[in-house]
């Protein structure tokens, strides 16, 4: 029966956006801010003696002194010249609260264009998520959707845009359809109701799936409409629809971002017009989806040739944002790396831990029978799938960093430092990961706006959004993750543990990201408790196994 019932709740899904109400209604609500959770904002903050990497890819400089007033910062003062001793008795003289920064790099506070923040089965505090993405210096989170029901999301964006939670600042997409009561989004003109209803609502944007009733008439009046009230929008052109709208037609009529990689190598596909699948393939099986998609690797345009160059330059002049979000399907082609990350044993949930199990009813949780040949077409794919978004930035194309936490063995903040790895590895220089964590996101979320963003770079008159870190992030991304990475120490001869986020500033509040990340091990701690307790110590007891790990 339970079998059954997920099937229809799977095909639920697969039909039309479903209305998550009782999730929501499970998921503990964000607590406020305790005392001492976060400093600030202060009248005159002075970040003294850091090295700053802005955002908009200059090279870094510094030391510097950075003045913020409020959540503003007012004034960047240089504090002496590389290689000699800090300049004495600097201007100003009134801070209100210094951080002495010497020897330390200052980034604009990171930009994450896929997030979501799990349910009640996977993360049922919605404060791990958070604190988790501040813990990582990320400091903007567009969430596609964080919820099901449009009013949680909401509401959690007003009290994060107030400070009364210790949280990202949120940009609330919402899956088409989801939150209200007009029936099913199976026309054009129901699908521009809709989009009005959403806007009256106060949602920044909508995310777009490619299946069901969200026909080719539907999606492109969605986009149109959205486009008109100044909504972003993003799609996940998923396999069932992408015979029909592709990257190639969704970025024609004015799409805002492709995330994933859905529908890229389908607008280039080589002799054929759909990717050969096998005869048994079957979309809702998990396996099926994710095991034979990479296997598109070998059906497309030469990389790099013209119909590859072609694709691109359209897309650029269409003004397409590319969210790659490589992290999350990485345990595809590295099961075992993925499995066994340091941070699991501290900081996932055995919750989390037991959503990331094979398991034919959760989202994501395949690896039924992985094998060397999935993971060598999945590597495959990753060459090809990394030249087309390197390939795209070297032309002028916008790319962002978005992380999709919450499924395949990724969890909020280390999948986003993950994320930039990956794009290093795809061929970005690391000045250019970091202006694709910053102010390309902050542009991604205010262009539909027709706004300027009011963050994403170190400058005077933009708001105090950063990361502070002890470790140069350009000479090693690993040093940015939350259980940091390790260094041989040349005078010891021992390894040591460096690196992880200092401080996160976030609208001139200044958060202790290892005190944050010590709130996520306490949770992690407490449930891997309770269920020990509940479970007792029988051998082979898989639910005291989880709580082991």
């Amino acid at each position: 029966m339970r079998t059954l019932i997920a099937l229809a709740a799977s095909l639920a899904t697969f039909l039309v956006p479903p209305a998550f109400a009782q999730q929501d209604a499970a998921m503990q609500r964000p607590a406020a801010r305790a005392a001492g959770e976060g400093a600030g904002p202060y009248a005159k903050l002075v970040i003294r003696g850091a090295t700053i990497i802005e955002g908009s890819g200059a090279p870094p400089y510094g030391p510097a002194d950075i003045v913020i007033e409020g959540n503003r910062i007012t004034d960047i003062r240089i504090a002496g010249t590389p290689g000699k001793p800090l300049a004495v008795d600097r201007l100003p003289r009134d801070a209100t609260h210094e951080i002495d920064a010497t020897g330390m790099f200052v980034m604009p506070g990171f930009v994450d264009t896929h997030g979501h923040n799990g349910n009640a089965a996977k993360a049922p505090d919605a404060s791990y998520g958070y604190k988790l993405w501040l813990a990582h210096g990320v400091t903007s989170v567009r969430g596609v959707s964080f919820y099901g029901d449009p009013a949680r999301s909401i509401e959690d964006r007003r009290r994060s845009a107030a400070n009364e939670i210790a949280a990202p600042r949120l940009f609330a997409y919402q899956v088409l359809g989801q939150g209200w009561d007009g029936g099913r989004i199976d026309d054009p003109d129901r699908a521009r109701a809709w989009v009005r209803w959403a806007a009256a609502q106060g949602l920044d944007g909508i995310k777009i799936f490619n299946r069901g009733d969200e026909t080719p008439d539907v999606i492109e009046a969605t986009i149109d409409e959205a486009n008109k009230l100044g909504l972003g929008t993003v799609a996940h052109l998923s396999q069932p629809g992408v015979h029909s709208v592709n990257a190639r037609v969704a970025g024609g009529w004015g799409l805002g971002t492709v995330t994933h990689f859905y529908g890229h190598f389908e607008s280039l596909l080589a002799g054929k017009s759909l990717q050969p699948t096998p005869p048994d393939y079957n979309f809702l099986d998990e396996q099926h989806r994710f095991g034979e998609i990479a296997e598109i690797w070998d059906d497309i345009s030469e990389p790099g040739g013209a119909e590859w160059q072609a694709y691109l330059a359209e897309q650029k002049a269409n003004g397409l944002v590319f969210d790659p979000t490589f992290n999350i399907y990485s345990a595809s082609r590295d099961l075992m790396r993925a499995r066994n990350a340091d941070w699991h044993q501290r900081y996932t949930l055995p919750t989390m831990w037991d959503f990331f199990q094979s398991n034919r009813e959760n989202h994501g949780s395949y690896f039924f029978d992985w094998t060397t040949a999935r993971e060598v077409a999945w590597r495959n794919f990753y060459a090809r799938y990394m030249r087309l978004v390197n390939d795209y930035k070297n032309m002028g194309g916008r790319v962002t960093v978005g992380s999709d936490p919450g499924f395949i063995y990724q969890i909020w903040g280390f999948g986003y430092i993950l994320e930039m790895e990956m794009l290093q590895e795809a061929g970005f220089l690391p000045l250019e990961v970091i202006r694709a964590a910053t102010i390309d996101g902050a542009r991604t979320l205010y262009d539909p706006k027709g706004k300027a963003p009011p963050f994403g770079l170190v400058r005077r008159g933009m708001l105090a959004d950063l990361v502070i870190v002890p470790e140069n992030p350009l000479q090693n991304f690993k040093t940015l993750y939350g259980t940091g990475t390790q260094r041989l120490n040349a005078e010891t001869d021992r390894l040591e543990t460096v690196g992880g986020v200092r401080w996160t500033v976030k609208d001139g509040i200044v958060y202790d990201a290892p005190r944050l990340l010590e709130d996520v091990a306490a949770m992690v701690a407490r449930d891997k408790a309770a269920r020990a307790a509940s479970a007792g110590p029988l051998p082979g007891n898989e639910v005291a196994e989880a709580a082991r790990r």
